[in-house]
């Protein structure tokens, strides 16, 4: 099914935009929520007019909320949680908690879809994708330690890596397993010996 997008759309396209879509997609969350029309030829003849109008309110968005996108992108965030010897939580951090925190700590309201990622099993660093609009995403730092230690000043004012996705500290249970198998085979060989 062709559509034409009358609202911006996450990780779909922009308004003023013609897309082929599922059917079930179009037919039952795009038109429904009104983000997108049929792609006939009148609806066609109307797409320059959806990009001019939204090009326009995308400008206006934008401008409006760089002053939060500077505030959330300078935020760092810590949270204290359980974990095992691993740095397994035996728990997660949710979108949920996070929105409440940026909320409590800048004062700026943030609904938890907004937060770009999957709930955080696991002891470390991440920057966390906020979307404001479809052009601004700003990225906050979180950091996930271990509850009684206290985080230094100097791992939350460090740089954010290369690579925003995820930046873990500890090891995995490959490299822990890899570190135990040779101490296994020396002692084997010094039985049979």
């Amino acid at each position: 099914m062709k559509v034409l997008l009358t609202k911006d759309v996450y990780k779909l396209g922009r308004a003023g935009d013609v897309k082929k879509v599922a059917d079930g997609y179009g037919r039952n969350f795009l038109i429904p929520q009104r983000l997108a029309v049929l792609a006939t030829p009148g609806a066609m003849a109307r797409a320059e007019n959806i990009r001019g109008q939204a090009n326009t309110k995308r400008a206006v968005l934008n401008h409006e909320l760089s002053g939060v996108a500077e505030i959330l992108s300078n935020l760092t965030l810590a949270f204290p949680a359980k974990a095992g010897e691993t740095g397994k939580l035996y728990g997660s951090v949710t979108p949920a908690m996070i929105a409440e925190a940026i909320q409590g700590k800048s004062g700026v309201e943030i609904n938890r879809r907004q937060l770009d990622f999957e709930p955080i099993r696991n002891l470390g660093t991440y920057a966390i994708k906020i979307r404001l609009t479809i052009d601004l995403i700003p990225q906050v730092k979180v950091i996930v330690h271990r509850e009684g230690e206290v985080v230094s000043l100097a791992q939350a004012a460090e740089p954010e890596a290369a690579e925003p996705e995820t930046i873990q500290t500890g090891s995995t249970e490959a490299e822990e397993y890899e570190a135990e198998v040779p101490a296994e085979a020396t002692e084997t060989e010094a039985e049979t010996a």
